[in-house]
């Protein structure tokens, strides 16, 4: 599965990935699954649904952030039963924000509602990470951007992704092969010692008077 693009509870642009397009697809198969992460954010209410759904997926789910894991995005990522990150990716958390208008006692409802969204995005990265959740708190406040590197020392992924090796199962190919090559060359030695080998004297040994004879019948 492919999470790509801005988070939000309806789908405005064909880009947008929404809670029910994406129950629609994660509904679509059974086992395993995999699910690629590479969006901004968005809208948290939205990504707090798509977070339930793969902490309520009956198989494992494997994330792997190939490209950008921000604000809602980086809560989502909290899902995965193992989280994967590219070495050239990153991951992003910060405090919620949102758009207020009115008086004294309505600026007051905004800033309450943003401190519990607040805690319950905390509730995400905690459960992943085991931090306390004062350092959360504080990441968060800082607007904290990490690489490859530091979201598996901070725990919020588990490993960066690494270019896959040979299996085991393809070294007798690889043997077979420079064995082919050593027949090859050893095949090549042995017919160019065939070409420089001096051929032993017969044993029929002609007169001169033989071969001067000959020698005048080829000038006639």
């Amino acid at each position: 599965m492919f999470l790509n693009g801005t988070i939000a509870s309806e789908s405005w642009f064909d880009d947008d990935v929404t809670p029910q397009l994406f129950k629609n697809e994660l509904m679509s198969g059974s086992g395993n699954i995999t699910v690629w992460i590479n969006s901004p954010g968005g809208d948290c209410v939205a990504a707090a649904q798509i977070y339930n759904m793969l902490m309520e997926y009956p198989g494992n789910v494997t994330v792997k952030i190939d490209g950008i894991a921000a604000s809602a995005a980086s809560v989502i990522a909290m899902a995965g039963t193992k989280v994967c990150v590219s070495p050239v990716s990153m991951l992003m958390i910060h405090n919620p924000m949102t758009f207020a208008f009115g008086n004294t006692t309505e600026m007051q409802k905004a800033i309450d509602m943003l401190g519990e969204v607040k805690e319950s995005i905390i509730n995400a990265y905690e459960i992943k990470t085991g931090m306390s959740r004062n350092k959360i708190s504080r990441l968060m406040d800082a607007e904290t951007w990490m690489n490859a590197n530091k979201a598996v020392e901070m725990g919020f992924a588990d490993e960066i992704l690494q270019r896959e090796t040979s299996s085991e199962n393809e070294q007798p190919e690889a043997s077979a092969m420079a064995f082919s090559r050593a027949g090859v060359t050893n095949s090549l030695m042995e017919k160019l010692s065939a070409r420089c080998r001096i051929e032993p004297k017969t044993t029929n040994e002609r007169s001169v008077d033989d071969l001067m004879e000959r020698l005048n019948l080829i000038k006639h």
